[in-house]
């Protein structure tokens, strides 16, 4: 049972930025509360990980764990015409030896369970089924803390000079003053589901991501699972995948008509389970943090699944604040201005990212005819299908540009929210 008892940080959401961020700090020493409202295992999609996954998976101790559990092995990723012609493979060890570049597709429910068990390893005090409710602010405006719902239905108030926002789309922390602002032009929906039996490639490229084009700029997901499973799912605007039907099996039935790779690979197999649908799922927040707050994965910001960056960006965040929670504590600032640093580099990630998608969306873009022109880039542009954020990607960039018209960067999420007294004047 929760107490009154206080922590040094708590942590809302057991997913992968949650785990991430409350294991590393454990390990630095501090007494960290995870609450998650609902009991692992449980059900998420994005199963590919992008090969830089790697390190903050490293720094966690958990690649024995991975290798253990024999997820299917990513090596690269491929794109494919609507008439069914096949890119060359970008093969991640052809650009890199190193052991980052063979990745994984993973069952969320067995690889999130997996990072939530870890961080309750290294000291975390893990509570599921223990819902926030709301964050608790003093009279200043400070966040101190939240209000959580126990598995026996009592209300807790649970205080921490810093809380970390890992909640998701659910955004506990920040929906209530309306942080969440949609990109521009990335608005987009997704279905999805599963097969058994499908096809797949020979060789290395049996693990293969595969992004596999359809009509007016939307794509599948091809990605092969444990167990003789396909995820598999078509992403496109709203008024082209409801033009004809509401209905997300007959919308999948007509896409996979539409893609002789996609529907020749599923010759044979058999679909199981739901269908999946979710929209407009494209945004940031405002503000990266506020007084004793910070926020970290997709409550933060979710880009789009085209690249897979979400878990590797959901990872990397959670490092990210792990490290700047830890210095502002050792510092005995845990106001929002100590974040800006972090808000800094995560959007510089992610803008770097959203370039690239921005590129792929556009009409007159495509990798083989930037990379006949510039094959110069192709090292580039495999750092960012890859992860490699943090770098620089000028001249890569000023080749998609040719082809492409590129966003303006989003000035919103790389400062804190001011504090009610600076507001107010």
């Amino acid at each position: 049972m929760i107490t009154h008892s206080q922590y040094d940080v708590i942590v809302i959401g057991g997913g992968p930025s949650g785990s991430t961020a409350a294991a590393l700090l454990a390990q630095k020493g501090r007494r960290v509360l995870l609450l998650e409202k609902v009991k692992f295992p449980r059900y998420h999609v994005g199963e590919s990980l992008m090969p830089y996954c790697w390190y903050t998976l490293e720094r966690l101790g958990v690649l024995e764990e991975m290798d253990r559990m024999a997820f299917t092995k990513k090596y690269s990723v491929q794109f494919v015409t609507q008439d069914g012609r096949q890119s060359q493979p970008f093969y991640f060890f052809q650009h890199r030896d190193h052991p980052s570049s063979t990745t994984w597709q993973v069952e969320r429910a067995d690889f999130d369970t997996m990072l939530l068990e870890n961080a309750r390893k290294k000291g975390v005090e893990v509570r599921e089924r223990t819902p926030v409710q709301r964050v608790l602010k003093d009279d200043s405006g400070r966040v101190v803390g939240v209000v959580a719902l126990t598995e026996e239905g009592e209300t807790r108030e649970v205080f921490a000079p810093v809380t970390i926002d890992c909640s998701g789309r659910e955004q506990v922390a920040t929906a209530p003053q309306g942080w969440r602002v949609k990109d521009p032009r990335l608005n987009k929906m997704a279905v999805w589901t599963y097969y058994r039996g499908a096809r797949r490639d020979p060789g290395i490229d049996e693990g293969n991501t595969t992004v596999a084009y359809v009509e007016d700029r939307g794509w599948f997901w091809y990605i092969p699972l444990r167990g003789d499973i396909v995820s598999l799912g078509v992403v496109a605007e709203k008024d082209y995948l409801f033009s004809e039907s509401k209905d997300p099996a007959t919308i999948m039935a007509r896409e996979i008509e539409r893609n002789v790779w996609i529907k020749d690979h599923l010759a044979g197999a058999e679909q199981f389970g739901e269908y999946w649908v979710t929209s407009e799922f494209s945004y940031r927040s405002r503000y990266c943090a506020a007084d004793g707050l910070l926020l970290a994965g997709d409550a933060f910001a979710f880009l789009d699944p085209v690249f897979s960056s979400g878990v590797f960006l959901a990872l990397k965040s959670g490092e990210l604040a792990a490290d700047a929670v830890d210095a502002a504590l050792a510092s005995g600032d845990t106001t929002g201005a100590q974040f800006s640093q972090y808000g800094e580099r995560l959007c510089n990630a992610i803008e770097t990212m959203r370039t690239l998608v921005y590129g792929f969306y556009d009409v007159n873009f495509s990798f083989a005819r930037m990379l006949k022109k510039h094959p110069e880039q192709r090292g580039a542009l495999t750092d960012c299908l890859i992860g490699d954020l943090f770098s620089d990607f000028d001249g890569l960039f000023s080749a998609v540009s040719e082809f492409a018209r590129l966003p303006e960067v989003l000035p919103h999420g790389r400062t804190a929210a001011p504090s009610p007294a600076v507001a107010a004047r």
